[in-house]
């Protein structure tokens, strides 16, 4: 029975070559993005944005809610899979980096279809309930603050409609949250909600060893 392969900057490559697509848009801004303080660390894969991407065009998507932009790579891709009626609701705590990718939703054509909300996420949350009420949304990306995960995800998970696809980023952080000497607020915050998914009845759940931990939770 095959076991998980390890994955070597060879391996990396080979998959790279054979898979991913890319295009001049979505490699200008992650290498903008790298030159930013932090960059490289908090940008997702470009591998991550292909299948995020992929993700929101399987479940036929057409309402996403982002929960955390910085240059906005993730929102873009998303955005690009949305039909041209779609749209990506995105909130950051500042407009600071994603007016970084502004720039190239608009010289992408997608621009359109984003809403950039600015503010605390736990109050951008609590508007769009207000706003929209629950279960509006079919897709939720989660890549923001990690002490924040536990409230977040049960926001958000009040937001997606049943059979809707939450997707959480850097659910395995580093590998720190298989550290038992890893007891920062951070690694605290995304193991606790690692252990509360293992048992959520609410959700049909799958953890991918992909980039940082990347885990997919389908509202039942």
């Amino acid at each position: 029975m095959a076991q998980q392969t390890d994955a070597t900057e060879e391996l990396l490559s080979y998959v790279r070559d054979v898979s991913l697509r890319d295009d001049d848009v979505l490699r200008e801004l992650r290498e903008e993005t790298a030159q930013l303080p932090g960059g490289t660390a908090m940008q997702v894969m470009a591998e991550e944005g292909q299948l995020l991407a992929l993700l929101v065009r399987l479940t036929g998507a057409r309402r996403v809610l982002e929960i955390g932009t910085f240059t906005g790579y993730s929102t873009l891709c998303m955005a690009r899979a949305v039909p041209a009626d779609g749209q990506v609701v995105t909130c950051d705590i500042t407009d600071r980096w994603p007016a970084v990718g502004a720039e190239y939703w608009k010289r992408d054509g997608v621009a359109g279809r984003i809403d950039l909300r600015v503010g605390d996420a736990v109050d951008t949350l609590d508007a769009l309930l207000a706003e929209r009420g629950s279960r509006t949304f079919d897709f939720v990306f989660i890549d923001a603050d990690k002490a924040g995960y536990p409230v977040y995800y049960e926001k958000a998970l009040e937001l997606t409609r049943s059979g809707g696809l939450l997707v959480i980023d850097n659910t395995l952080f580093f590998g720190r949250v298989a550290d038992p000497r890893a007891d920062d607020p951070d690694t605290a915050a995304v193991r606790e909600l690692n252990g509360r998914l293992s048992g959520d009845e609410r959700v049909d759940l799958s953890l991918l060893t992909m980039a940082d931990g990347i885990t997919l939770a389908r509202k039942r």
